[in-house]
């Protein structure tokens, strides 16, 4: 049985997404950006302990709210959907970039989030994603190689198209699992590239600010987990480095997992969960 549908109107669009679960809410943010909702895998793993909220995010179908496309208007997105459901406080639990944006979230909005959950995160600094960027080309064959080469060559030149990306990720998707022989098919086939391009110069642009991990030393007093797989090709510094700065931070290192945990170990997760959940 699918899980229900919403929409939360706004004033640029629609924003459209869907429910899962019982318990405490907990609004999921997925990765990208420029992608559509992947994350019901993860909403079916912690069924048994949150009301899951997920939503795809501005910029691409079946959401219709365009730009601008900055962490700010990503961050007003994500408090309208918590308005919508008349909830004063939520879990957010975020995944890749949405894991960026929930930090965000967690230190503009800190009075809206009971706690914090990262899964594979990009965090508060932007080394590990030039790491990322490296990992995830070291194992490819010659010609695939040499056409990822062409890829980026395109992307510095400001020639990307969506075609481009959609193959680039083609390509790199093994590589972020630990056994990249038995990765599943891909999550997503399509890409908002406007939201992408520019939503990836607006975290580019925080990093050089360099505020992120300031704000969240002052400002955030919640429970923080990061999920974090061994075998990811964004290394577990992103994780860690980041958690130093939340005062109730952990971090949950995933054995024999990549970029997807919850695809490559199910359960993990949920047991992590659980247990913060108990202590606290």
């Amino acid at each position: 049985m699918a899980d229900p549908p919403f929409e939360v109107a706004t004033s640029d669009g629609v924003l459209h997404g869907h429910t899962a679960g019982r318990g405490a809410p907990a609004l999921l943010l997925h990765g990208g950006p420029g992608v559509p909702d992947y994350l019901e895998g993860c909403a079916a793993e912690l069924a048994n302990l949150f009301t899951t909220i997920r939503y795809t995010q501005r910029g691409t179908a079946p959401s219709t709210v365009g730009p601008p496309y900055t962490i700010e208007s990503h961050m007003e997105d994500a408090v309208a959907v918590l308005d919508a459901f008349e909830l004063e406080q939520a879990w957010v639990i975020g995944h890749s970039w949405g894991g960026h944006l929930a930090l965000h979230l967690a230190a503009a909005h800190p009075e809206r989030f009971h706690g914090i959950v990262c899964v594979g995160t990009v965090g508060a600094f932007p080394e590990p994603l030039a790491t990322l960027h490296e990992n995830l080309r070291r194992d490819l064959a010659g010609d695939e190689r040499a056409r990822i080469a062409e890829i980026d060559e395109r992307e510095e030149a400001g020639e990307l198209t969506e075609g481009d990306v959609l193959e680039r990720q083609a390509i790199l998707w093994p590589h972020y699992f630990f056994d990249p022989a038995t990765a599943p098919g891909q999550l997503t086939d399509t890409i908002g590239l406007e939201c992408l391009l520019e939503t990836s110069r607006s975290i580019e642009e925080h990093f050089e600010l360099g505020a992120l991990a300031g704000n969240l030393r002052k400002r955030v007093r919640m429970p923080a987990l990061f999920a974090h797989g061994m075998a990811d090709p964004l290394p577990v510094e992103s994780s860690v480095d980041t958690a130093k700065h939340i005062r109730k931070a952990r971090v949950a290192r995933i054995p024999r997992a990549g970029h997807y945990p919850w695809i490559e170990q199910p359960g993990f997760l949920n047991r992590m969960l659980r247990g913060l959940i108990a202590q606290l």
